[in-house]
């Protein structure tokens, strides 16, 4: 339950219902329920059916494909946090023999291994997992197309891999480890691997005609970890909050930071159309919007959970048709809704409770060359180094605790801000990266690599 300041307006709740009412009725989906996540809680749930009075709620089972991958990747960044893997180790190490060749598990998990993208044999999707019992069954005897990490290559048999080196290190089935390690921690009591009533049918719905067709809901066996899972429009709302905001139990804030950051090789169709995938879920531009999240589809069912963190809302839609309603256009629009018509109120400003003289030193503008910069500190004690012109690099900095300052994003990610002082004292310049930021513009006083003419700044004439 949320609380009457959670609760969306009126209008709002309207906008959302009338969304997903032309989802349903253009898409001709047999059903369509979606969620809006706001401040870690949900609040709002609708639904639209064919069925009179059957409409599902947030607690009715539909499969959400590829939404599982997601899953999959949490329990491997776990793997990752513990120690017991790293994201650049090959996953041969694990899995020595499966022909992946020096793919890594990062570049699995970002789907730039190179690896196909479906499975030999009959389409996987519609045919009983024991027809591919091994994981040579899911690869083939050409599993890759690419070379690993050159360009992203969508790979659901990937997934299957990184479901198998879970597995491998944890010595349980995926299924196992994805209940003791993920939904009961974040209380996800109705996502399980087999449906649970009450749950959606999936279905065909014929392009020239308003029939349908039941679809076949196959158990995936090895192919789970790419898109087994079932799951309700309640549970993957909670799971939404849990991306964005992180749980200790499960996963850390920094590492799901880390999870929604752009992995894999980014191609010239991928750009234009503002796609870029991250380690286990997408990243797309819509309305100006970052959005993170995955979609899924199985036939029979489509699904999509996407979130806006700057906006601090997230949507989920879900619908029980093999093609029809675009889950991530409507979900998209649902996150758009309720972000401009009810903006996210910030939290109010606070001052540092303590500021030392040493770092307010620093503050204030810098120079580049002749590219002006301000360096500001912030309440929670970090620095941001911004373009005055409002264009070009700029990051946010951490202290390393010794004097030294790490950048946190963009160009300087990684890179160190060191002050540095001339020797009777006074500060002399900021080496970030070896770029010399100086307080005036190509200060004589400081060491300006490649000198500054003695004869200073003079006119053309």
């Amino acid at each position: 339950m949320t609380t009457p300041q959670e609760e969306l307006l009126p209008g709002t709740r309207r906008a959302l219902m009338h969304r997903i009412a032309v989802a349903q009725t253009e898409g001709r989906a047999p059903s369509l329920v979606a969620a809006v996540v706001r401040g870690g809680e949900t609040v709002w749930t609708g639904a639209r059916t064919s069925v009179e009075g059957h409409a599902p709620d947030e607690d009715v089972q539909y499969r959400i494909g590829s939404i599982t991958k997601t899953f999959t990747a949490v329990l491997v960044l776990r793997l990752r946090d513990e120690g017991v893997l790293g994201l650049s180790d090959p996953v041969e190490e694990y899995l020595p023999g499966t022909g992946a060749g020096g793919a890594t598990i990062a570049e699995l998990l970002a789907h730039s291994g190179g690896l196909a993208a479906e499975t030999p044999g009959p389409w996987w999707e519609r045919t009983p997992g024991s027809l591919r019992p091994e994981l040579s069954d899911v690869l083939g005897e050409r599993p890759l197309l690419h070379p690993a990490g050159r360009r992203f290559h969508y790979s659901n048999p990937g997934y299957a891999l990184l479901g198998a080196v879970v597995e491998e290190l944890r010595n349980a089935s995926w299924e196992d480890v994805l209940r003791r390690e993920v939904l009961e921690p974040l209380g996800l009591h109705r996502t399980s691997v087999r449906p649970k009533a009450p749950h959606a049918g999936g279905w065909a719905v014929h392009p020239w005609a308003d029939v349908l067709l039941p679809e076949p809901l196959e158990d995936l066996g090895r192919m789970a970890p790419a898109g087994q899972l079932w799951s309700t429009a309640g549970d993957l709302a909670r799971f939404a909050a849990f991306l964005i905001e992180g749980d200790e139990q499960v996963l850390s804030a920094a590492s799901l930071r880390e999870m929604r950051t752009p992995a894999a090789p980014v191609e010239a169709a991928d750009v234009a159309s503002g796609y870029a995938y991250c380690l286990g879920l997408e990243l797309r531009h819509q309305d100006g919007r970052a959005l993170v999240g995955h979609t899924g589809s199985l036939p029979g069912f489509l699904a999509c959970l996407t979130a806006s963190v700057a906006d601090d809302v997230s949507a989920v839609v879900l619908a029980n048709c093999t093609s029809g309603p675009a889950p991530f256009t409507v979900a998209a629009d649902l996150v758009r809704i309720v972000a401009e018509a009810e903006p996210r109120i910030p939290a109010p400003w606070q001052p540092l409770r303590e500021a030392e003289p040493t770092l307010l030193e620093l503050v204030g503008q810098w120079y580049w060359g002749t590219n002006a910069f301000a360096l500001r500190l912030s309440a929670d004690g970090l620095f941001s180094l911004e373009p005055l012109s409002g264009t070009g690099r700029r990051s946010l900095f951490r202290p390393t605790g010794d004097g030294t300052w790490v950048g946190l994003e963009g160009y300087y990610a990684g890179e160190f801000l060191k002050p540095v002082r001339r020797p009777d004292g006074p500060l002399s310049h900021l080496d970030l990266g070896s770029f010399v930021f100086t307080r005036r513009p190509y200060d004589d006083r400081a060491p300006v690599p490649g000198g500054v003419d003695p004869e200073g700044w003079r006119g053309i004439g």
